[in-house]
């Protein structure tokens, strides 16, 4: 374009009016892949003061039936990074998971103060949303592409995996045996954010594998076990502290600040993680929009507005305002009952999007 207008036409501010028209044009923005590096700089979650005081939590899905079980819960303590790993039959409910919370953790460490998972249903529901106010939990979910603030469960994850191949790789139906010894192993092993095992950091002790390591560990009074726990912590929570700096230093070195956003902005959303339906991939628009940003969750995360449609079954449903009525009585509305066909070509036509094209959700 540049080099187009240079030809026949000059005037004082030529490049930067070329250089706006061009970041302006809407076919550009959806059409064209962004090279810029991931905007946003790394902003990790708090580091807790103390064991047990903030969790992770993840399932394991896909492994094969072994006396019953089909999935694990991973459990991790985001300070001394001990996990726990509990079979289960099959994915729970929300109230399953908190009752199975309860007994295999809370039970045993108390009550935390803040759960980090992914936005899996169990995790997204009301129930699991009320169940966390009412233990005094804040609830803190991961972004979905990538769900790097769930990063230890996801580890702990690989982790157990490669305890299970190498335990089961004979036997895959006899994984469901091996928990117990994943779970000692993994707290066994130094830690490479805190050089402690999990053991060390949550219990200030690494428990003997032999017998006549036992003396090694007495402790000759409260007061003393007291002093070794506060230094352990200490020392687990500065190692804390030097990691996620060389981990935000490593990781911002990829990375662009992030633009800044307001409420009301209009912004373009990047297909690259959307399950669009297209005759062909490559030739699906790389961004659709734009969108109106709803509300700012953190500087690098935002809440957009999306199209009010949603696929059911081989239709959509589209959310309807009733004239005469308020939005709380807003309804979910197939379009073979949407009289009006203009009313669709309307609203699809206004947000650049066909049926076979929309994002697979409400708001």
């Amino acid at each position: 374009m540049l080099a187009s207008v240079h030809q026949r036409f000059w005037w004082p501010t030529r490049e930067r009016d070329t250089r706006r028209f061009v970041a302006a044009c809407s076919v550009c923005v959806q059409t064209k892949p962004g090279n810029s590096p991931p905007a946003g700089l790394l902003r990790p979650l708090p580091i807790p003061s103390r064991p047990w005081s903030h969790i992770a939590l993840d399932f394991i899905t896909g492994l094969p039936p072994s006396a019953g079980k089909t999935v694990i819960l991973t459990v991790i303590d985001r300070f001394s990074k001990a996990a726990h790993f509990i079979p289960l039959a099959t994915l729970p409910s929300a109230k399953e998971t908190a009752q199975i919370i309860i007994e295999n953790v809370f039970r045993i460490h108390g009550l935390p103060s803040d759960i980090v998972s992914d936005r899996g249903p169990q995790f997204m529901s009301q129930f699991w949303k009320e169940f966390c106010r009412l233990i005094g939990a804040s609830v803190s979910l991961s972004s979905g592409f990538p769900p790097q603030s769930n990063g230890q469960a996801e580890r702990a994850n690989q982790t157990v995996g490669r305890i299970f191949r190498s335990l089961s790789f004979r036997n895959p139906a006899s994984w469901s045996e091996q928990p117990p010894w994943a779970e000692y192993a993994h707290n066994s092993l130094p830690s490479s954010a805190t050089s402690l095992s999990p053991f060390q950091g949550s219990l200030v002790y690494q428990p003997p594998l032999f017998s006549s390591q036992f003396s090694d560990f007495c402790v000759p009074s409260a007061q003393a076990f007291v002093q070794r726990c506060e230094r352990t912590w200490k020392s687990v929570r500065s190692a804390l502290c030097r990691y996620r700096k060389r981990t935000i230093r490593a990781a911002n070195k990829r990375r662009t600040k992030s633009p800044r956003y307001v409420r009301g902005q209009k912004v373009w959303l990047s297909t690259l993680n959307l399950p669009l339906k297209s005759a062909s991939r490559k030739l699906t628009l790389r961004f659709i929009g734009p969108f109106c940003i709803s509300q700012i969750i953190i500087p690098v995360a935002v809440q957009l507005l999306l199209l009010d449609m949603r696929p059911r079954g081989r239709c959509h449903q589209y959310l309807v305002d009733w004239e005469g009525y308020g939005p709380e009585e807003r309804s979910w509305v197939p379009s073979r009952d949407v009289l009006d066909r203009s009313l669709i070509d309307d609203f699809l036509r206004s947000h650049q999007v066909s049926t076979s094209g929309a994002p697979g959700g409400a708001r």
